[in-house]
């Protein structure tokens, strides 16, 4: 009889971690193609007040999962995971540095503030294009101390999801105080 050697629990095929099974340059296509799109439609579709809740984690979950076969179809080695990694790195590095060089693409990656409260007085247009409730403004103005929306002089949505206010009782818009001379 002959025998034939089973493969140990501890053998490592060397060959497989690190020698690609497909192409690298259709892996950096894939994978910036998928970037890019995902990018956009959470541009148009996703801005948010304040952190982000449950549900969004999970759209982000699904898409990251729902965008893996297609960004990477069946990859195996290790080499062609840290290339799809690396591709998606330098895509956000990119557009990064293209935002910070370019008016244009800053404005088309990040969005202008959003005027949500103009002196107490709600935009209501405004919190409807973004599906925030009265009551999520009111959440938001309370987790920063204010719990009359008459007290607001401006309340904007920041291109972060971030809500950002001035309370009309601010006393940033006033010039500093003179100082006197001493004798």
């Amino acid at each position: 009889m002959e025998a034939t050697a089973m493969p140990s629990m501890w053998s490592v095929n060397w060959h497989s971690i690190f020698v690609p099974s497909g192409s690298l340059p259709e892996l950096v296509v894939r994978g910036s193609l998928m970037y890019l799109l995902i990018l956009a439609a959470l541009r148009v579709f996703r801005r948010d007040s304040g952190s982000m809740a449950m549900s969004d984690l999970l759209v982000i979950v699904l898409i990251a999962d729902a965008a893996q076969s297609g960004m990477a179809g069946e990859y195996r080695s290790l080499t062609e995971g840290v290339v799809l990694v690396a591709t998606i790195f330098a895509w956000n590095y990119v557009l990064d540095w293209l935002a910070y060089k370019s008016r244009f693409m800053s404005w088309l990656l990040h969005p202008p503030p959003l005027l949500l409260i103009h002196h107490g007085r709600i935009n209501q247009r405004n919190l409807r294009a973004q599906m925030i409730t009265r009551e999520d403004l009111r959440e938001q103005l309370r987790e920063q101390g204010i719990d009359d929306i008459a007290a607001v002089k401006s309340c904007w949505l920041e291109s972060d999801g971030q809500v950002s206010v001035i309370r009309t009782n601010d006393t940033t818009d006033s010039p500093p105080p003179r100082r006197r001379r001493r004798r």
